[in-house]
Order: structure tokens, then C-alpha cells, then sequence
């Protein structure tokens, strides 16, 4: 009777982790870069996945990669209905929807790695971060990551340098830019600036640190400016959360995956910072010349951006105005 007893028990008990085990919840997440290459923003969903299965909350995070659910742009609008829980999201794709969020990716607002950290925690940050939360998305960390120019005959440094020269931009505020200062656009993907360089369709090319390494473009160029103590291009990218998700979530789910978010941000900033180092390495071990930009040069850009993308934002966005000079105020 007492065998009886205790395997009677023993068979609830099972059944009872068995049911456990099946009622843990799966969530989705997606992003359109490689996974398992180094990516650091396909590590930092890894993070939180790894996070959310340690911390035993009930809550299994599954990365899909190279845009296997999604198409990039196609993310923010599924985690607005609820059908994608989590992205690792360029906000400024959503500026369609959000005309807002193209400050996200606006010349010079961001100089560098520390400066994005002070700008986390603005006025600035909270109106965007309002907008995305009204959408009905949560950030779960934030993250910033940095760009520069290239030439493939000359510097490309201060706007003097662009007189005549026909340049590929990465986003609209850049083109109008660069415009300003006597550029010529040629707009293509990243993945075309190699042969356009190689072939004289550009002169020069403004992309994100990964995109000149990724797409060796040391082997097309002659200098390189980087992102150093003054840098125009920065692009807002961070870890995104579907709000219809968030509120289906315990307090201690909602609690691990704010603990989650927050490390896998503090690996962003110092892995975003260690590109950067990366980017100046590869070029100057293929002979390129390294050219860094000053704080005169600096806001020389500035001056031009305020009549050109500045303005054009200032015109054709609510608020635009005060949203951009929130930002500025930022030391």
C-alpha cells in the first residue's frame, strides 16, 4: 500500500514538472543581421535570451536572424499588433510612421559613444521614448552605434571637402547634408558602395563602422574619417519589446527581462566602442590614411546641418524644432 502510495505520488509529482516545463511560454524575436558572426546586435538579443532562460521566470526567448520572420522595416508594425515580441530595431526605420523618430538618425546630435549615454537619459530620449511607448512598444535597452566617411581619392573631413564630389549617404538628413555643402548623391544600399567606388559611380561613402568593415572597404579608399571624440553619424538601434507582450508578463518576467535588457546594453556600448578600434585597425594595416575629425570642423557640419536637414525637420515635423534642440542642449 505504501509502494502504491508513493509511486501514485511520485507519477503526480512528474506529471506536475511535466506540466511546468510545457507551460513555459516562447517568445519571438527578430532582426535582419547574421546570427552566431559577431554581430553585436544579434549578440545582444543572445544575451537576453540567455538572461531570460537563467533567470527561470517561465519565459524562453527564440532568436530568429537574417530577417527569417520579418523584413527589417516590417518589425516595428508586428510588434505594434503583437505578432513579433522582440526586435533589435534602427528606430529611424519607423520614421515613415513616426516622422519623430528620423532625429534618431540626424547629423551630429550624437558626437560620441559617452555623449549617447548623457543623451539616454534626456528630454530628448523621453519624448522618443514616449512616442514609441504610446505605439505601443517597450524599449528593453538601448544602444547607439557609430559611422564615419571615407574617399576614395581624397579626405573627406570638413564640408569644404565635398565640393564636387559624389558621395553615398546613409539616411535622407545626411543626403541633405551633404548637398548643402556641394556633394553630389548617389543613394544605394551599403552592400553597393564597394563596386561603386571600384567602378567611379561614388567618390566617397558614409556608412556605419560594421558596414566598412563588413564590406572591405579599406580595399577601395584612401582615407578614412572615424568616429573619434567628434563624430556626425550615429544611429539610434535598440532592443524593442512588443507592449501587448509586456503587459501579458508577470512582475518577475517584466523584472528579468529589465535586468536582461540592461546587460545586454552595457555589452552594446563597450562592444559598439570596440568596433570603432577595430574599423581604424583594418584600415591603417591596408595603408589607409587616417583622418580625424576637430571640434571646429565639427560644428562647421553643424552649421550646415541647421539649414539644411535641421531645417527641412524643423518644417515637416510637429515639434520638430524643440525635439532637435532638447538634443543640442545635451553637452
Amino acid at each position: 500500500m505504501m509502494r502504491m502510495t508513493m509511486a501514485v505520488g511520485l507519477g503526480l509529482a512528474m506529471a506536475c514538472a511535466g506540466f511546468a516545463d510545457a507551460s513555459a511560454r516562447t517568445l519571438k524575436a527578430s532582426h535582419q543581421w547574421p546570427g552566431g558572426k559577431g554581430d553585436l546586435r544579434d549578440e545582444m538579443v543572445q544575451i537576453i535570451a540567455r538572461e531570460m532562460a537563467a533567470a527561470d521566470v517561465g519565459v524562453d526567448v527564440r532568436v530568429y536572424p537574417s530577417a527569417q520572420l520579418f523584413k527589417p522595416r516590417e518589425q516595428w508594425n508586428a510588434m505594434v499588433k503583437g505578432v513579433l515580441d522582440i526586435s533589435a530595431f534602427p528606430l529611424d526605420y519607423a520614421s515613415g510612421q513616426h516622422p519623430q523618430f528620423s532625429a534618431t538618425l540626424m547629423p551630429g546630435l550624437v558626437k560620441n559613444h559617452e555623449h549617447a549615454l548623457r543623451l539616454n537619459d534626456s528630454p530628448f530620449m523621453a519624448d522618443i521614448k514616449a512616442i514609441i511607448d504610446d505605439a505601443g512598444v517597450v524599449v528593453l535597452a538601448d544602444t547607439w552605434l557609430a559611422g564615419g566617411f571615407a574617399g576614395k581619392d581624397a579626405c573627406l573631413v570638413a564640408p569644404e571637402d565635398m565640393a564636387g564630389v559624389t558621395m553615398r549617404a546613409a539616411g535622407p538628413a545626411f543626403e541633405e547634408m551633404l548637398l548643402g555643402a556641394g556633394a553630389s548623391i548617389s543613394s544605394m544600399p551599403s552592400s553597393e558602395i564597394y563596386t561603386a567606388l571600384q567602378t567611379g559611380v561614388l567618390d566617397g561613402a558614409n556608412t556605419s563602422s560594421g558596414s566598412f568593415l563588413s564590406y572591405r572597404l579599406y580595399e577601395q579608399v584612401t582615407c578614412l574619417t572615424p568616429p573619434g571624440d567628434y563624430a556626425l553619424w550615429f544611429m539610434y538601434e535598440p532592443i524593442l519589446m512588443s507592449k501587448r507582450t509586456w503587459d501579458s508578463l508577470t512582475e518577475a518576467q517584466q523584472a528579468a527581462f529589465l535586468a536582461a535588457g540592461e546587460k545586454a546594453e552595457q555589452y552594446a556600448y563597450e562592444a559598439a566602442k570596440a568596433v570603432d578600434g577595430e574599423l581604424v585597425a583594418a584600415f591603417e594595416a591596408a595603408g589607409v590614411e587616417i583622418a580625424t575629425m576637430t571640434e571646429e570642423q565639427f560644428r562647421a557640419w553643424l552649421a550646415i546641418a541647421d539649414t539644411t536637414s535641421y531645417a527641412s525637420f524643423s518644417e515637416t515635423v510637429e515639434g520638430g524644432r524643440a525635439l532637435l534642440d532638447k538634443a543640442l542642449a545635451v553637452d
